[in-house]
């Protein structure tokens, strides 16, 4: 088993492209740059993190084509906004290009604009089996996730600009998760896009990042969100900056199953049957989206009660937001329990995964709205 194990390894190196190898020295170019120049400001959890990230980003590279050119495009917008920075945050209103374009909260708009219009071109495509229109609806989604990123990157920075003690990582308040949370589950759907060769999926998975971009949108203009506050003193952590994306990886992936899940149900009820992908296919993409969201979202919970036992000296206190991290985190738990071993399939397993969106959406936003705990962060 050793010997095939290792066999497999240099089989996979082997077919490595010297292209791949390129990608990956300039990925190790880039950390080497970014950790000589920026150490001085950095902690030892955050060079850690950076260090971590070279090898996970070759090897997404190396297995999904197209996250290369999106990482150097959105690198490339990011460092570019930086550039025309020049260390003054006043320029970020006088910039043309920075103020209608690539300052974090003109980057985001441009996202949201971009999501919504990648909805109705998918929906296009997919009720008049238009395949520009689909085509046309992958690659909005595809912009309006690069200057998503760009935002949240040149936001990170600009709260740098106002001061030290205010910059921080992006995840830390309602609006920078929701973007985050938009962000992670286009990925992941552009990822089932490539890997099925479908888009039909592309309708029906843009639905909840438009209905979060919708509340994002209003809690923006209504709350002055997207203004950059400093961290309140529990946030003021270095969990913070791998408790939060681990914890939406989970979000986003059961979003997106559970919207997998009411293509499945249209599916088997003849609706659209002749457009939709078959439902062997719609079963595996919920399976893996259910599994790797589970995956992730057990991370982040174990990282969260290692925090709270350094905030608050206990590992859990059941505050409402960890009762409700652990009433999804069993809802999934007993779904892939019933698939592994008792084999769910089909209707009701399609049912569970859209009730556990709802779950997860009362335990995302709705302990917010509704009650008050050690995790009043970001209320309405």
């Amino acid at each position: 088993m050793e010997y095939e194990a290792a066999s497999t390894y240099s089989s996979s190196f082997r077919r490595l492209s010297p292209i791949d190898w390129l990608y990956a020295v300039v990925l190790v170019a880039g950390g080497l740059t970014a950790l000589t120049r920026y150490s001085p400001y950095m902690d030892y959890y955050e060079k850690a993190i950076l260090v971590l990230s070279v090898p996970s980003a070759a090897w997404l590279g190396w297995h999904w084509k197209s996250a290369r050119w999106a990482l150097a495009v959105v690198a490339t917008l990011s460092l570019f906004a930086i550039w025309l920075y020049a260390g003054d945050s006043a320029r970020g209103s006088s910039v043309f290009l920075l103020k209608y374009m690539l300052a974090s909260q003109s980057a985001i708009l441009w996202m949201c604009t971009l999501f919504f219009l990648s909805t109705l071109f998918f929906w296009g495509g997919l009720l008049f089996r238009s395949e520009l229109g689909s085509n046309l609806g992958s690659k909005l989604c595809w912009a309006a996730t690069l200057l998503g990123l760009t935002g949240l990157l040149v936001r990170w920075y600009e709260s740098y600009l106002i001061s030290a003690d205010v910059g921080h990582i992006p995840v830390s308040n309602l609006y920078e998760v929701f973007v985050l949370f938009c962000l992670i589950t286009s990925l992941l759907y552009l990822y089932y896009e490539r890997r099925y060769a479908t888009r039909a999926l592309g309708a029906f998975v843009l639905l909840v990042i438009s209905a979060a971009i919708g509340f994002l949108l209003w809690y923006t203009f209504s709350r002055q969100a997207g203004e950059i506050e400093p961290l309140v003193p529990a946030l003021q952590s270095w969990w913070m900056k791998i408790h939060v994306p681990a914890n939406f990886i989970g979000y986003g992936s059961f979003a997106l199953a559970s919207m997998v899940g009411v293509a499945y149900l249209l599916k088997e009820r003849g609706i659209m049957a002749d457009r939709l992908p078959e439902l062997d296919v719609l079963d595996d993409v919920m399976y893996k989206s259910i599994s790797l969201g589970f995956l992730f979202f057990t991370i982040a919970t174990i990282l969260g009660a290692l925090w709270a036992a350094d905030a608050w000296g206990g590992y859990w206190s059941w505050d409402p937001k960890e009762t409700w991290a652990l009433i999804v985190w069993l809802n999934y738990a007993a779904w892939l329990h019933m698939r592994l071993v008792k084999g769910l399939r089909g209707r009701m397993a399609a049912w569970w995964a859209i009730a556990g969106l709802l779950i997860t959406a009362f335990a995302f936003i709705g302990v917010n709205m509704f009650l008050a705990g050690l995790h009043s962060y970001g209320t309405l």
